[in-house]
This record gives structure tokens, C-alpha cells and sequence, in this order.
């Protein structure tokens, strides 16, 4: 239950962070959340990866769609040289999740460094 509210809690802050804040407040939202809701390292990263994975493929998809799938088909193109709007979102929400796992792992770690032995 508690990695459930860490996921929606990350997932809402960082949604909101990303309206005024860089693409990378993702890890700080993380890193935050992970501060304030401990969790395991393995369980932190997981969580973190997982929410901003949903968030940035749900907001990847939107656009896309608004745009009639323009601006990524021609990014695919231009990047990895095939014709792949989808995969422009999975790549793009697959680097935005790592950088926020990291982040609530970097969280993870330095409270458990804390402890007394």
C-alpha cells in the first residue's frame, strides 16, 4: 500500500512540477517523495520508474495524437531512421524513468546511510 501512494504521489507532483518546472524536476520530485515516504532502494527505484514511465507515455500520447503523429514520426525518422511514432514515446518515457528511479534510489540510499548500526 505504501508503494501505491508513493507511485500516485510521485506521479501527481511530478505532473505538476513538469508544468513550471525543466524535464529533469522528475528526480527531484522523486527524490523528494522518497525523503518523505521511505521505501527500499529496490522498491523506491521501481516505484519511481513505473510512475513517470505512465506519466510521460500518457502526455507522449497526447501530444502525438493533437499533432496528428507529425512531430515524432519525423523525429523517428531523423533519429533512429525508421518511421515510429510509438517508439519515439517509449524511449522518451523509458529515459525520463530512469532518471527518476534514480533519483528516489539516491533518496533510498542516503536514508539508510543515516541509520545508526
Amino acid at each position: 500500500m505504501k508503494s501505491f501512494a508513493h507511485f500516485i504521489l510521485i506521479l501527481i507532483v511530478a505532473y505538476v512540477a513538469g508544468m513550471v518546472l525543466p524535464w529533469w524536476s522528475v528526480a527531484l520530485v522523486a527524490f523528494l517523495v522518497t525523503l518523505l515516504m521511505p521505501l527500499s532502494p529496490g522498491k523506491s527505484f521501481f516505484s519511481a520508474f513505473l510512475s513517470i514511465f505512465v506519466l510521460w507515455m500518457m502526455l507522449a500520447f497526447y501530444m502525438d495524437v493533437r499533432n496528428d503523429h507529425i512531430l515524432a514520426n519525423r523525429m523517428s525518422e531523423m533519429i533512429l531512421k525508421v518511421r515510429s511514432a510509438p517508439l519515439m514515446g517509449v524511449i522518451s518515457a523509458f529515459l525520463g524513468a530512469l532518471v527518476a528511479g534514480f533519483g528516489a534510489t539516491t533518496a533510498a540510499f542516503l536514508r539508510a546511510a543515516k541509520k545508526p548500526a
